[in-house]
């Protein structure tokens, strides 16, 4: 009897255990089950936010007369311009664009835009255009390696060669040499002041990065560099020899492309000096 009643205890006591052992089992699978449930629950919106299509591009057209609005917005009253001692309105610029730093116009030219400088990515500009979307015709740009304020001895602008004859495709109007002799001008408008430049070269060069290339914060470099434009006899240069340009003055170098598959490692250089900022 009494090994009857000690065989019926080991056999209840056995059966509470895998009860047990089963609600513990079922409550951890059914917490990790809807544990994992309510987590990708909560990644979902970020993983539909990153597969939404990319924003997209505005057509060359519609860029073209973004830009051209833009500028007859930003442009001040002869009365705004006594007041604010500028030309054009960068507050209005900036809800547009807070990485516009300039607006570059040349004379004989439909180059009339804002330049840009992206506070990270050196090359976004490259292929974003100006309301953020992705592809051409991008925009004119500067790189985190020149000031904004155009302050450093050589800064470097660049600018895409475009079938439909926009951003900087019309600097191949300087391979003309009477139109080099007749348009010479460079205007920058900075939020503070306006800068006025002097055309002095304008030839074919190879495409290494001159930022790179040469250190133009050293004096001789420099020089070096102003030395070798001045010697370029290629036929198709076009080089104002009527004065002299030195290590002691601040220019702009205006880089865009070449057409043509025998050109992809070539680049195309317009060259000007600071003559005058107010």
């Amino acid at each position: 009897m009494e090994k009857r009643s000690g065989k019926k205890f080991f056999k209840i006591a056995a059966g509470i255990l895998v009860l047990a052992a089963v609600f513990f089992l079922g409550g951890w699978f059914s917490s990790m089950l809807y544990g994992r449930q309510a987590k990708e629950a909560a990644v979902q919106p970020e993983t539909e936010a990153v597969l939404q299509p990319p924003k997209v591009a505005l057509t060359e057209e519609e860029l073209e007369e973004l830009f051209r609005s833009m500028k007859e917005l930003a442009l001040l009253s002869e009365q705004q311009k006594e007041e604010a001692e500028e030309e054009i309105d960068f507050d209005y610029l900036w809800t547009v664009n807070p990485d516009i730093i300039a607006w570059i116009t040349i004379p004989g030219t439909n180059i009339d835009y804002p330049v840009l400088q992206h506070p990270s990515d050196d090359s976004y500009y490259l292929t974003h255009n100006l309301d953020g979307s992705y592809g051409y015709p991008g925009c004119i740009y500067i790189e985190s390696l020149n000031a904004a304020d155009f302050s450093d001895p050589n800064t470097l602008i660049y600018g895409h060669n475009l079938k439909a004859k926009t951003m900087f495709t019309e600097l191949h109007k300087f391979e003309n040499k009477d139109f080099f002799e007749e348009y010479n001008e460079v205007i920058l408008y900075l939020p503070d002041r306006t800068l006025h430049y002097r055309i002095f070269a304008a030839h074919i060069y190879d495409d290494r990065h001159l930022l790179y290339s040469f250190d133009f914060t050293d004096e001789d470099i420099y020089a070096g560099f102003l030395k070798s434009i001045y010697d370029i006899r290629d036929v198709g240069a076009n080089i104002d020899r009527t004065f002299e340009v030195t290590a002691q003055d601040r220019i702009i170098s205006l880089e865009t492309c070449l057409s043509g598959e025998d050109n992809r490692e070539k680049r195309y250089l317009v060259h000007a000096v600071l003559q005058e900022e107010k």
